[in-house]
């Protein structure tokens, strides 16, 4: 998919912040459900492992800064075995505004801020 998607289709939000109307379709992007949340209180449309990023690379990642760029590198390669998904995803914040909604404490490095960056990038997955 070519079409450039609007920044204002796709929004991130912390699983422990309120659920908005304004949020659109929510759709959590973390392999592991937030710890102490149920599942009415997220008020998800869809809760998409394939999506997000392998335990393996979860583990090793761990939030260290210093890691980000090789994280967001490997992060791509796994998104890039579910493409079919990845491109539904992109469809979807075509037609309408999209929530990734993640539990992460960090909110500027974490696996939605860099899937959001590959869902607006007009290259998709071949993001820097």
């Amino acid at each position: 998919m070519s079409s450039k998607i609007p920044a204002s289709h796709v929004r991130i939000k912390r699983a422990y912040e309120a659920p908005s109307p304004e949020d659109g379709e929510r759709i959590l992007v973390d392999r592991l459900w937030p710890r102490g949340l149920k599942k009415e209180a997220l008020q998800l449309t869809e809760w998409n492992k394939a999506l997000s990023p392998s335990t393996e690379l979860r583990h090793w990642f761990n939030h260290q800064h210093e890691l980000w760029p090789e994280f967001r590198r490997r992060y791509a390669a796994e998104l890039a075995e579910h493409a079919d998904q990845f491109n539904a995803l992109r469809e979807r914040a075509n037609k309408g505004v999209i929530t990734l909604v993640y539990s992460a404490r960090d909110e500027t490095v974490n696996n939605a801020v860099a899937l959001r960056d590959y869902l607006l990038s007009p290259a998709g997955l071949n993001v820097q």
